[in-house]
């Protein structure tokens, strides 16, 4: 009787880690021939093949508040996913960031058995580190993507592997410089200025009038500048147009082809998050803006054990892009740091240099082929 494939359970919550999941998920397809894929996630894991049996689209939410506000359905999800855990068995469970869920959903994985492996380690090093102790009950193997994460995980005696980080190599154009340009309508004598106002719907609520009241600003000092906008595959067109269509001025949108966008750009408006490291991986010079309600930030700024937000600043352990975080995220104060990059040629080439040396930290790619063969050897299969 031929050997039953093995059965793999993912769990990602947000549009960056449903990119992950994918990834991972087709590499360690290549591994072994005939895996199935359960989980929770959005289109990128459906498409790589991965059976959805919960969309993660409407409990992408970040910050206290609005976790609050989600409760309910972020508690059934958990609960859902939890019991097919406990019910299915799956050989192995991999948790993608999201991270008080997917501890939560590890803990009870564990409990049940499930050997499990945790992606894109909870950053326990930044803020309140005394729980990682905790993660190390949860979690069969920690799968880290920033090189300075080992020691730390080793200092606990949790296992770790370093496999890199998954952009890494792969923040590639599909099409040369001139031909984006003219196909997104960007030529101009003037700047091209990116906006990337987040992936989550709470995010384009708090964050993208702030954004469209920056390039009111340096619209009016800029006259031939041409704004585009890189729509995420979780934002609805009804959502992002109910504010565009307020805007004075005209904003193109491209979904979907991120990386084809930030060539086009001298500079970029960018949420904290993973597009800071695809801005960074672009080498185009960015501001970086951050703001939740503000009960969030009081308790984030008690918790967080770092002096920066921005994943480029936390790699290079310094400010090299500027951070405008909750009351400083204002359309002044991020219009004046743009029209700074644009203006002062050596600020924006010693930012470039700067984003080089993150480039160079992140190191060649292959991460989701690493990932994957360490998947498969908790599988116990040969890679």
């Amino acid at each position: 009787m031929a050997e039953k494939a093995p059965l793999v359970m993912l769990s990602a919550g947000e549009a960056s880690g449903d990119q992950h999941a994918a990834s991972l998920f087709a590499e360690l397809k290549r591994l072994i021939p005939g895996l199935r894929g359960i989980g929770m996630g959005g289109a990128k894991m459906r498409e790589a093949g991965v059976e959805i049996r919960y969309d993660s689209t409407a409990i992408a939410v970040i910050g206290t508040t609005e976790v609050i506000r989600h409760y309910g359905e972020i508690r059934r999800a958990l609960k859902m996913m939890q019991r097919i855990a406990s019910e299915e068995r799956p050989d192995l469970l991999i948790c993608v960031d999201y991270k008080e869920f997917n501890f939560r959903l590890a803990r009870a994985a564990k409990a049940a058995g499930v050997r499990v492996l945790f992606y894109v380690s909870p950053q326990v090093w930044a803020w309140r580190p005394g729980r990682v102790k905790k993660y190390g009950t949860a979690v069969d193997r920690m799968a880290v993507i920033f090189p300075f994460e080992v020691p730390f995980y080793e200092a606990h005696q949790i296992p770790v592997s370093y496999v890199g980080h998954p952009l890494a190599g792969k923040v590639v154009p599909s099409i040369l410089k001139a031909l984006a340009l003219r196909e997104f309508d960007l030529e101009t004598t003037g700047p091209v200025i990116g906006l990337l106002p987040g992936s989550r719907a709470n995010e384009i609520k708090r964050l993208l009038p702030v954004v469209l009241g920056a390039v009111a600003i340096l619209h009016q000092h800029f006259p031939d500048a041409k704004f585009v906008l890189n729509q995420a595959s979780s934002v609805g067109d009804e959502m992002l147009q109910s504010y565009l269509q307020q805007s004075p001025v005209k904003v193109r949108v491209v979904k979907g082809r991120n990386y084809d966008v930030l060539q086009c750009c001298d500079a970029v408006i960018t949420v904290s998050g993973t597009a800071t490291l695809e801005v960074a991986l672009s080498g185009v010079p960015m501001a970086i803006l951050y703001k939740v309600a503000p009960i969030s930030y009081y308790l984030g700024r008690w918790l967080i054990k770092i002096p920066f937000i921005g994943l480029p600043n936390i790699l290079a352990d310094r400010r090299i892009v500027r951070e405008f975080i909750q009351h400083e995220a204002t359309a002044g104060n991020i219009a004046g740091e743009i029209g700074k990059i644009l203006q002062d040629e050596a600020y924006a080439e010693r930012m470039r240099q700067d984003l080089g040396e993150v480039k160079a930290l992140l190191g060649e790619g292959g991460g989701s082929a690493a990932l994957a063969r360490v998947a498969a050897q908790m599988l116990d299969v040969s890679a």
